[in-house]
């Protein structure tokens, strides 16, 4: 019991030191301290053995593909392709309804393959340039990314190539069109939920008289004389999507495919705005956007360091065990234990992995529909990952140029609050007309 109380008083010491600005990696070594103290582990070694695995995994795991990402928003934002599209999209639905724009945006990306830590890169630019026009603050870009990405396309929509949707057919045996009705109806509430939000967030912010301020950053919006025409933005993205949702079908390895996307998204940049690089510091630009993509990773890392150190401990075994333990029906059950794991990792497709691990077998004897088990996890997993001590939050507010003071209660309403209601009814529904 005292382990259990560890592992909640370090989740709770992320949560209020995020909230104070304390850095990625400082938080992760004070949550994993009060971890290994409270479950009676050794200092020294847990940090050398675990800790440190885990930290040194997110370079091995995500360094080709964040150094690329990086390097392809770069050269989006330097050839003003980036803020053309911006443009474009504000001229085609008008400033009103720029946070409707921007979760639409970022959801065609993430729906179509790119990566999670990839699409900030790219929309980052995008973003700024929208609300700069619209004279909206900063923070609100928080809404759209969060809305965009890690809700109705990264875990209810049938087909979504999301980490998060991919992890059951490794375990249950079944598709990524798994109880594609039901996830579609849920994809549709959460849409509904995360825009009604955005619109009444953007109304109070113009309420209280809050405008665009910019950040010193390269990433800022050219004006409109300054960029190529907004065709060569959408040729880019177009064959960007394209590269993924081929390389997808032929199998090939899925960060090799956003790699070479985004390396041939650079390539094609160049060609078709050239003269936006001819007075271009060539080594300057590709060092200092590589460099970034290496500064982004950090965040991930500590907090995976994080991970690793909990996934040791006695406590969260007991976890495991009391979760094993319950006898409910197995869907009130699935969620209940995959809530519960991704919110101590602050993962959706990592805490689904640690769960399956353990619970895969229970869930398949147990004779419940796997389709509706399948899409319920996936749903579930996308609720509690997003509390303050969420790896990705810290690369997502880096690019963004904000703090969880800024932009946090942004994300809890649209990658917190909305997923669990929807959540909770689905599961509440199933269970209902037995399912």
């Amino acid at each position: 019991m005292l382990g259990v109380i560890g592992l909640i008083l370090a989740i709770v010491a992320l949560i209020v030191f995020a909230y104070k600005g304390l850095g990625a990696l400082p938080l992760a070594i004070l949550g994993a301290l009060i971890a290994i103290l409270f479950n009676g582990m050794p200092v020294w070694t847990t940090f050398a053995e675990q800790f440190a695995p885990g930290y040194a995994g997110a370079f091995t795991s995500y360094l080709l593909l964040f150094v690329a990402s990086a390097l392809y928003a770069k050269f989006m934002d330097i050839s003003g392709l980036a803020t053309s599209i911006g443009y474009k999209m504000v001229d085609w639905f008008g400033t009103k309804h720029v946070v409707l724009v921007g979760i639409l945006i970022v959801g065609v990306l993430t729906y179509s393959g790119v990566s999670l830590f990839v699409v900030i890169f790219a929309v980052a630019p995008i973003l700024f340039m929208m609300f700069q026009e619209a004279d909206l603050p900063r923070h609100l870009t928080a809404i759209c990314f969060s809305a965009g990405s890690s809700t109705f396309t990264m875990t209810c929509l049938p087909g979504s190539p999301q980490l998060s949707n991919v992890v059951a057919t490794e375990y249950l045996g079944t598709t990524l069109n798994a109880a594609p009705v039901m996830g579609i109806i849920c994809g549709v509430a959460l849409f509904v939920m995360c825009w009604a939000y955005g619109e009444w967030a953007t109304k109070k912010a113009r309420e209280r008289q809050e405008t665009w301020t910019p950040m010193d950053n390269a990433m800022e919006a050219k004006k409109r004389d300054e960029v190529p025409e907004a065709w060569k933005g959408f040729l880019t993205v177009v064959v960007l999507l394209a590269t993924i949702i081929i390389g997808s079908h032929l199998g090939v390895n899925a960060t090799l495919i956003a790699v070479a996307a985004m390396l041939v998204g650079c390539v094609l940049v160049v060609i078709l705005s050239f003269g936006q690089f001819q007075d271009t510091n060539w080594i300057k630009l590709i060092s200092d956007g590589m460099q970034s993509g290496v500064g982004s990773i950090g965040g991930i890392a500590a907090i995976l360091g994080f991970g690793a150190v909990v996934r040791t401990t006695p406590a969260y075994q007991t976890i495991i065990d009391w979760c094993l333990g319950l006898n409910i029906n197995p869907l009130i059950l699935a969620v209940v234990v995959t809530c519960v794991i991704c919110a101590i990792t602050g993962g959706s497709s990592s805490g689904q992995r640690i769960m399956y691990e353990t619970m895969a077998p229970v869930f398949i004897s147990s004779g419940a529909n796997l389709g509706v088990l399948h899409r319920l996890i996936a749903i579930a997993s996308g609720s509690l990952d997003t509390l303050p001590h969420s790896s990705g939050l810290f690369v997502v507010y880096q690019v963004l140029g904000l703090t969880h003071k800024d932009a946090y209660r942004h994300t809890f309403a649209t990658s917190v609050v909305a997923p669990l209601c929807v959540t909770i009814v689905a599961t509440v529904i199933c269970v209902a007309i037995g399912l």
